[in-house]
């Protein structure tokens, strides 16, 4: 008998991010999207320790990739209307992907 093991078999998308001051932060993508007129990321933060990931009350992190020339790169929402909308957006999305309810 051969099983369906491949919905469970996908790798996460795992990124690496620096901030200005060098600091590395690493985050899974949960899902990516085009709206209005960007492309989005929705990401968690991974933790080596999982404490860590307890104390993060709200651990959504959602960036616009930006593509400039060869360059591809993330930058924060600076925008609070933009950042809501992006925000409700894959609030959405999520729900329906992770069955999540309010």
């Amino acid at each position: 008998f051969m099983e369906d093991k491949e919905l469970f078999e996908e790798t996460p998308d795992i990124y690496t991010l620096s901030d200005d001051d060098g600091n590395e932060f690493t985050f899974e993508v949960l899902d990516e999207a085009d709206f209005e007129d960007g492309h989005y990321v929705a990401m968690l933060p991974v933790y080596d320790d999982p404490n860590e990931a307890l104390d993060d009350s709200d651990p959504l992190v959602i960036m616009k990739q930006v593509d400039d020339g060869d360059d591809q790169y993330f930058e924060e929402i600076a925008d609070e209307e933009e950042f809501s909308r992006v925000a409700d957006f894959f609030s959405g999305r999520l729900e329906d992907i992770f069955d999540i309810e309010e």
